[in-house]
């Protein structure tokens, strides 16, 4: 049996497996094949009424600031290009075919046979993207990559394959987005990174969906020597459901990672979301950081583990959650798991309500009760979000505020 059928028996086996956290979906309802859509010279040509839903997820059509761009619509890879030289952007099933050695990084850190998503995306899977910065390339604008659906009651299983050769520097905006026409679907993405040493990746998540959209990502990072990792990632819209706990491996020594996420849970949401650290390498540091906002009838539960396996590594957890109403609920499980003494790790976690105090004061400046609201709400999702060049931190600040606009 060769590799490749081992792991389709693998998958065939799970395909009813549940996962270990979440809701269990029903991937069935959700329809296997879509239409062919036809490939775009610019993405500009993207229809009209898409524009606005790709531009709230941080991906803009026109492409400024941006070094490359990848837009995939339900199964259809319709556009894709890269402007400067040291960097590959393409589908994953068209660099397989490209890359031989490919194969050796896909279902490394995550089993095929993890639960029936993982299974359902080897066994069916529709494209996904290919990044790949060439060792010592250094490109700080960030490519742009969007997985947008437009079929109502679609799955789109999609596979990334990331990589930052030894001393790159690779940035990326990944919006993940629904068409407004969309009242049903469900997106399945596998998502494995691979920063070598000396390498950097930045990766800004934006995700874009609607109140019937159910979501099961599935990220793996591997982090090796004096290698830099950070994760920002934002909701501000409407979900059905998510559940999504990707797992960072600082296997180098001076391995370094930051995870931050801004997470305004409304309607009937229910968000199982989080991150988790080990820190195997010697040296290696983490940080998780979330800020968590939950109203009408929203049910989020905010994760966060760091295990610390070797000596002289330092790992630290913060979630804070802000309610908006009495019926929606929020959870924090923060876990630390230590194996040596040498070490040093912490959490702090804190879920509250709007201070009185605060909004009295706001209000005696001359501000509406809303409007004081709205100001400590904003102030209170306004993580710092450091580590990232300025066009990247530009745009990021950018695709913030354009998603706390539509909840404002």
């Amino acid at each position: 049996m060769t590799e490749k059928e081992e792991i389709i028996e693998r998958a065939v086996r799970a395909r009813e497996k549940k996962a270990a956290l979440g809701e269990d979906v029903a991937i069935d309802q959700y329809i296997a094949e879509a239409q062919e859509h036809q490939a775009l010279s610019s993405l500009d040509e993207i229809a009209t009424d898409y524009k606005q839903d790709m531009l709230h997820a941080g991906v803009d059509p026109s492409e400024k600031d941006r070094s490359g761009s990848f837009l995939q619509q339900d199964h259809s890879v319709v556009f894709s290009r890269v402007k400067y030289p040291g960097m590959e952007l393409m589908s994953t099933t068209d660099a397989l075919k490209k890359y031989d050695w490919l194969k050796d990084y896909m279902w490394q850190k995550i089993p095929v046979d993890t639960d029936k998503y993982t299974a359902e995306v080897e066994l069916g899977q529709t494209h996904g993207y290919f990044i790949r910065a060439e060792p010592g390339s250094k490109v700080t604008m960030p490519i742009q990559s969007c997985l947008f659906i437009s079929t109502d009651k679609i799955r789109q299983n999609v596979h990334n394959i990331i990589i930052a050769e030894e001393n790159s520097e690779l940035h990326i905006i990944t919006g993940c987005s629904v068409s407004h026409t969309v009242n049903s679907a469900l997106h399945l993405g596998v998502s494995e990174f691979y920063v070598k040493k000396g390498a950097k990746i930045t990766f800004t998540m934006v995700h874009n969906w609607g109140g019937g959209i159910e979501v099961r990502p599935r990220t793996a990072v591997v982090v090796e020597d004096d290698g830099v990792f950070i994760s920002n990632y934002i909701l501000m819209t409407p979900v059905k459901s998510l559940q999504m706990f990707p797992t960072t491996y600082c296997v180098g020594r001076n391995a370094r990672t930051t995870s931050q996420s801004i997470v305004y849970a409304t309607g009937n949401a229910k968000i199982d979301m989080g991150a988790k650290v080990v820190l195997q390498g010697e040296g290696s540091k983490a940080e998780i950081v979330s800020r968590v906002i939950a109203t009408d009838n929203a049910k989020v539960i905010a994760r966060g583990d760091v295990y610390g396996e070797t000596e002289h590594v330092k790992g630290h957890i913060e979630c804070r959650a802000l309610m908006l109403s009495d019926t929606a609920e929020v959870e924090s499980i923060p876990s630390l798991r230590a194996t040596r003494r040498d070490l040093e790790l912490s959490h702090e976690a804190a879920v509250g309500k709007i201070a009185e105090d605060e909004i009295r004061y706001l209000m005696s400046r001359g501000l509406s009760e809303d409007e004081a609201a709205s100001v400590i709400i904003r102030g209170f999702l306004n993580v710092d979000i450091t580590g990232l060049p300025e066009a990247l931190a530009r745009e990021t600040k950018k695709m913030f505020e354009m998603s706390l606009e539509k909840v404002m």
